[in-house]
Parts: structure tokens; sequence; C-alpha cells
């Protein structure tokens, strides 16, 4: 959910920044020499957290597949500092250990046989990153409720998951058999992470609760939370059969959560309707309360929006229909199809994740308040578009490009549903996207590929001209009574994009001048669904 709303100053700055890469960038971002060998097979973290001195300490076991023959290879582990890492132990042989900042490279002696699997057990521990603007900067979040009980958290989208665990801190491979968590907290504290709980005791003085995830997840959305959390829960009835709905919220915030999570089964009708099952009903559903705004936690989404519609009482759109629903549970329980199911392999194609979602809200005030409603909404988001920079990044340097992969890209998406202009062939493609990409990761190439394969036309100029540029098309026109001539200007060579009138006339414009019959001489009224600028010459 990073990077929803950012002053113009800031987003600016942000933007330079970001064409400045480093050796470490690459490191960062990229399926490094030391990484494209192995394949993460699953996590199991054990991890406590200090609310007195900010700090954390744990283990994780990292098991693994070796995906090609390779002798004496060097494995990357990603720990930011100041985490450290104090003991490792694995089954194969580890002849050095050298940290580079943020990286510990393993080298080790032996020859690695394509399809072996492995394991290195790491124990760790240090005062982590603490975040000052969560979930924006990213980091730990170390707090106390109203009550003055210790409330902790992790924002790592941005940032990474290895500012605290040592991990493959990598989009591209999330482990393939899901993890374990297990949380060590006050016994007057619970400890509450992603998937389903799988025990709770008293050991020492000390409440231990053990979570597990079956599926595959990226490592952004392993959580943990420690609170003082009441429970309570319910049941969904959808596509894929009963699906657990659980809540953890701060004790005394116990009558107004029932009240606002009321809003989680028309938000689970909607989005099944549009994008398919939800894609964890092996490890349930949560919303849990958080000490940050909101964030896409894979069956653990993080809730913090105050108990209140819109996006912390405000409307994005400025037209009022925000506000008949809450942000954060919409928006971020969109993510569960759309960067939790489908996951970007680089950040540079993020779009998937974030203008997939941004539509998503769209596509929940069609299905629960009707149509007009849905394109007031994402006609209104357009005023937060800054075009400062292609939505698409940079890729292998975990550059997530503009800030606009938000709100203009689910304005592209909903204009290539005009394009389509068919409703039921674009909630297949939506359906078929989560059903055929199923708890992968993938390149942006891919799903353009694939809905222009589906749609039955090729959509690969719209997707170059408002992922790759700035350039918002414009179509120029002049109207002399019932003639119309028009074109297209602003736009990337062999741009031809179908465009409508209101009253559903169909046009095809070109870079050249073009011309049409109207049914009157009534001015032409344009369909504003389609975003692009108009000009009256």
């Amino acid at each position: 959910m990073k990077k929803i709303v950012l002053s113009l100053s800031l987003l600016a700055a942000f933007s330079a920044h970001a064409q400045h890469f480093t050796e470490k960038d690459t490191l960062t971002g990229s399926d490094t020499r030391f990484r494209n060998f192995w394949d993460v097979k699953k996590y199991d973290f054990v991890l406590e957290p200090n609310a007195g001195d900010k700090s954390v300490k744990g283990s994780n076991r990292i098991s693994f597949a070796v995906t090609r023959d390779v002798v004496n290879p060097t494995f990357q582990i990603d720990l930011q500092q100041p985490m450290k890492i104090t003991d490792i132990m694995c089954d194969f042989e580890i002849v050095d250990r050298k940290v580079d900042g943020d990286f510990v490279f393993l080298e080790t002696k032996g020859n690695f046989r394509k399809g072996e699997e492995y394991f290195m057990e790491i124990d760790f521990a240090g005062p982590p990153k603490v975040a000052k603007n969560a979930p924006w900067d990213g980091g730990w979040i170390f707090t106390t409720d109203k009550n003055g009980k210790a409330w902790m958290s992790t924002a790592t989208e941005g940032i990474g998951a290895s500012v605290s665990l040592p991990l493959k801190d990598y989009w591209g491979d999330e482990p393939d058999d899901g993890m374990t968590m297990k949380l060590i907290t006050p016994q007057e504290l619970r400890g509450v992470s992603n998937g389903r709980k799988v025990s709770e005791e008293i050991i020492n003085g000390k409440r231990v609760t053990e979570w597990s995830v079956v599926s595959p997840i990226n490592a952004y959305s392993i959580t943990p939370y420690v609170g003082d959390y009441v429970h309570f829960s319910d049941t969904f009835d959808g596509e894929g059969g009963k699906l657990s709905l659980d809540y953890y919220v701060l004790s005394y915030n116990l009558d107004k959560a029932k009240k606002q999570f009321a809003q989680v089964k028309p938000m689970l009708r909607a989005f099944e309707h549009w994008f398919g099952p939800y894609p964890f009903y092996k490890d349930g559903f949560k919303l849990v309360e958080s000490p940050y705004l909101g964030m896409e936690h894979q069956s653990a989404v993080a809730y913090g929006n105050r108990y209140e519609n819109g996006y912390l009482g405000r409307d994005l759109s400025g037209t009022g229909v925000g506000l008949k629903w809450d942000f954060i549970i919409i928006h971020e329980s969109g993510h569960e199809w759309f960067a939790n199911n489908i996951t970007a392999k680089d950040q540079a194609d993020m779009w998937i994740h974030e203008s997939f979602t941004n539509y998503s809200e769209t596509l929940f005030t069609e299905y629960n308040f009707g149509k007009e409603d849905a394109q007031k909404y994402i006609i209104g988001l357009r005023k937060n578009i800054l075009n400062d920079r292609p939505i698409v990044g940079q890729y292998g340097v975990r550059d997530s490009g503009s800030g606009d992969k938000y709100y203009k890209g689910a304005n592209m998406l909903h204009t290539i549903r005009q394009v389509i202009n068919n409703d039921e062939k674009f909630r297949e493609i939506l359906r078929g996207l989560n059903r055929d990409f199923y708890h992968q990761t993938v390149t942006g190439k891919q799903v353009e590929d694939y809905m222009s394969q589906k749609a039955g036309m090729d959509l690969s100029k719209i997707f170059d001209q408002y992922l790759r540029t700035v350039k918002i098309p414009k179509l120029e026109y002049r109207q002399d009574g019932k003639t119309l001539q028009y074109r297209w200007t602003n736009v990337i060579p062999g741009f031809d994009m179908p465009i409508r009138t209101k009253d559903g006339t169909a046009l095809k414009p070109t870079e050249q001048w073009q011309k049409v019959k109207l049914k009157s001489k009534a001015p032409v009224q344009w369909d504003e669904n389609f975003y692009v600028d108009f000009a009256r010459g």
C-alpha cells in the first residue's frame, strides 16, 4: 500500500532520488549470481521483540532447493544493519562468512546438484531500523496503546523484510511451502502473524504463539503484531467454500471493530465476483489492528483507519463516493488478489499490485453501489495524478517507478475496459489472471500479454503509452455541423486506441486527421470514462 497520498514536494524528491542507483540497489533488487541457483521452499521463524530497548531476536530456518548444478557457490542472505547474525547452522559446508553492509555472503565448499534440498538456520539479534512514519518509510513500530501497553509491528514493503529478518529478500522468490512464525511475547500481550494459529501456551512466564502459512507468501507480507489484542471471528460462505474470518483488535476498540468490520463480507462478495475465489482459503482471512494506517500483509491485513469510512475520514476522489466505505478494508484486502496472489517479480512492475488494487475500489463500488457511483469515483481520482515520471521503474534495482501506479494505473485499466467494451469479458480477464497466475510471481509483460490475448486485441500500445511515458493521449477535434474531424496527438508512434462519444458512436483515431458524419449538429460529447485529454480546435 506504499505512497497512496504524498505531497507534490515529497513525490518530486522521491522521483529525483530514484534515478541514482548503486551496487547496493542491484544486490537488493535483482536475481544476483548469489541468489539465482537456489529456491526457497519454506521459512520457519522464531521472533521475540522487546519493547523496552526496541530490539528483536530470533532465528530463521531457511529450507531451499538447488535449481541448477553449481560448485562452491556463494549464498547471499539479506539482513539490514544494525541487525546482526549471531550464529549459523546448516547441512552443507561454509568456508567463510562475509558481511558487506546489509548483505551476508556465505562462501561454501562442495558440489550442489539440481533438485537437492538443504537448510540453513540463522540466529539473529539487534535493534532494527525504527520507522518514523510507517508505512511510508518502513521498519519496526514500537509504540504504546492509549492504556500504555506495548504495541509493536512492522511495515516493510519498500524497505524489505530484511530490516529485521535474515532471508532472501527478493520479490521473485517466495517460499513455495509457506512459513511458520513463533512469536514470544510478554504474557499480558498477544502475538499475531500471518496464516492460522497453531498453538498458544505460557512458557517460563512468556506467551508463545505459533502461526502457520501453507501458501507461498511475499517477504514483505511476513509480519508480527504484538499488542493487547482481543479476538472475535466469523465465517464467509464464498466460492471456495467456508472461509474463516478472524479479527484482532485492541481491547478497548472491540465494539467499534464489530461494527466497522461488517464491511468485510460485502468486500469479499464483490472481489470474488470480479477476481475469483479468495486466494488463501487454507490460511484464512484476518484483519489486525495496527499502529499505522494499513498494509496488505497476506492473510493478516493491517488495519489502522480509526474505524472510519474513507481514507482517515477523507474521500480521495473528492466526489463523496469514497465516504461510503472504509478505504483500508477495501484497498488492502484487494491486495490479497493483486500483490499477494499475483506478485511482481521486480518492484519496477509494482503497478501489477497497485493499479489493479486501486481499481478494485471502483469495482467494489460498482458491485455494491452501482455503475454511476463507480464511474464518478474513478474519474474523480484523476485529480491526484502527477505524471512526474513513468509508472514502470528501472528493473533490477528495486525502483518502484512513479506513485502514479495508483490513480493513473487504475484509470488506465478503466480505459482498457472501455476499449474492450464488454464488461463480462473484462471480468473474465480479471478472474483469469488470478486463476492462471495463481500463487505465482510474474512480470509486467506477462500480465500485459495475457490481457491482450484474452481481450482478442493488441493492447500493447495502450500499456506503453500509460505505463512507460508521462504523456496523456490528446484527442484533437474540429466540428462543423455534423462533420467531425479528429486525430491523436501527444502519443507514441502507432497509437490507435479506439474511443467513443457519449451517444455510443465508436471512432478509431490515429495520428492522421480523419472525418466522420455525426447524427446531429449538437456539440459532440465524449465518453469521459476514457482517460484522455480532449482539445477542440
